[in-house]
């Protein structure tokens, strides 16, 4: 078996064989191991009950041993990197719109098969024979780059909604396709997903995204009437362009975008939400498209998003400035001054770098000489920032005055008139108008903005 320890693996066979036990790698671990793709967890399956597995997996001498839920018979191993859970064969009985079994251990390796959700994670290899158990086909499936239900699809997406979004995921990991049986079904139980929670949704959708191919996941998602209760926003984005097709599909655009940024999460988010805004801001001016706004509102937009499918606040918060400034690289021409460098680089703070990421993969043009020019742009930009940055620490540039300072200068208590005033100070100091340190020469233009303002 490829990837596998097997030194303590064979005292684990060893042990079960002699105990009279079957015991058999199966799942994802068997997928994986046919496909020759890295596994670091394995799982197994076996006719021993709980205190018996516990009993004999001592043999093997794990570094650790526990168990993972006991009543669904599940027992962990730890030997140094390698995870292991061996679990009794299972015999479950789902209650109308329930996802939760009835668990009963079962003494048959086929009826714990049965209810597996693919047929390419329905096959299990004998440890001790290296014997391959496939009663549902899976192999050929595996050979054909299907993903297939095992039994009658609805039934399995009846017991377990989720399956509908792990068929996606599958696809999207694998490159497979959805057979078509298999797809009607999917498309038959959709709305079975609003009795999955949201956790368990975007989990589902995190891995889809860190897939290798999430533009396929999203696509499939769009087509299979998932997305419809997911992220119902992006539906209205497909399509979207003006009559005369001189402004390119968005949501084909957006897939594009996805797939060309590297698999960090906070990244591939970006990419998707980045124009979700686009269908609500549509306008048409002397025949030209336009989406104002459509970066303020997806940022927006994003929080709503993300916080319904409860992602963390940092992730949410990272998520949306980059939606906020998608555009903002783009729109760089060799005429700005270093002042405004320096604020763009100050606004973006730690996120500078993967602004630069969006707004590089945010160009998917057709046109050679327009992606040429985006990449000057961008490259250009880029040096100037660098060079900047090694002339000072630009996120420790702050106004010459604070609003202690300021409040005693003016003798005036806390209020929003303070911020103002350290910006005006702020923004002299970055375009070199303004030392940091020279507190009187800010006093005296800090009072003249204020008379000036009327504020």
């Amino acid at each position: 078996m490829s990837r596998i320890a097997v030194a303590p693996l064979t005292e684990l066979a060893r042990a079960f064989a002699r105990a009279g036990k079957q015991l058999y790698l199966v799942g994802g671990s068997v997928r994986d191991e046919l496909l020759g793709r890295p596994h670091a967890d394995l799982d197994f399956t076996t006719d021993a009950l709980p205190e018996e597995v516990k009993a004999l997996v001592r043999a093997a001498r794990p570094d650790g041993v526990y168990t993972v839920g006991e009543r669904f018979g599940t027992v962990g191993l730890v030997f140094g990197d390698l995870h292991v859970e061996v679990t009794t064969f299972r015999a479950e009985q789902y209650e109308p719109d329930s996802r939760k079994p009835a668990v009963q251990f079962g003494t048959s390796l086929v009826e714990d098969l049965s209810r597996r959700d693919f047929t390419i994670n329905a096959m299990a290899r004998d440890l001790a024979t290296g014997e391959l158990v496939d009663p549902y086909g899976g192999l050929a499936d595996l050979k054909a780059r299907l993903i297939r239900a095992v039994g009658a699809a609805e039934e399995r997406f009846a017991e377990d909604p989720l399956r509908l979004l792990r068929a996606v995921r599958f696809a999207a990991e694998l490159g497979f396709d959805v057979e078509p049986g298999t797809r009607a079904a999917i498309i038959a139980c959709a709305e079975k997903l609003r009795t999955i929670s949201w956790e368990r949704i975007r989990d589902e959708m995190n891995r889809i995204l860190l897939s290798e191919r999430p533009a396929l996941g999203i696509r499939l998602l769009c087509e299979l009437g998932l997305m419809a209760f997911i992220i119902p926003e992006m539906l209205e984005m497909r399509g979207l362009r003006d009559r005369e097709k001189r402004h390119k599909d968005v949501f084909e655009h957006t897939l594009a975008v996805v797939q060309r940024v590297p698999p960090v999460l906070h990244l591939r988010w970006a990419a998707l939400l980045h124009d979700i805004a686009k269908p609500a801001t549509l306008s048409v001016t002397d025949g030209e498209v336009h989406f104002l706004g459509h970066e303020t509102l997806g940022a927006e937009m994003s929080r709503r998003i993300l916080g319904r499918l409860r992602l963390d606040r940092n992730t949410i918060g990272v998520v949306a400035k980059l939606v906020r400034m998608h555009l903002r690289i783009n729109l760089y021409d060799s005429n700005w001054t270093d002042g405004a460098v320096r604020r763009l680089a100050r606004e973006a703070g730690d996120l500078f770098d993967d602004l630069f990421i969006i707004s590089r993969a945010d160009v998917t043009s057709q046109r050679a000489q327009r992606v040429a020019q985006a990449a000057r742009a961008a490259d250009e930009l880029e040096a100037r920032y660098r060079a900047l940055q090694e002339e000072a620490d630009l996120a420790k540039i702050t106004s010459p005055l604070n609003g202690d300072e300021l409040m005693s200068l003016f003798g005036r208590p806390p209020g929003k008139w303070i911020a103002p005033v350290k910006d005006y100070l702020l923004s002299l100091v970055l375009d070199g108008t303004l030392e940091q340190n020279d507190k009187e020469k800010a006093a005296e233009l800090a009072r003249e903005f204020v008379a000036k303002m009327g504020i």
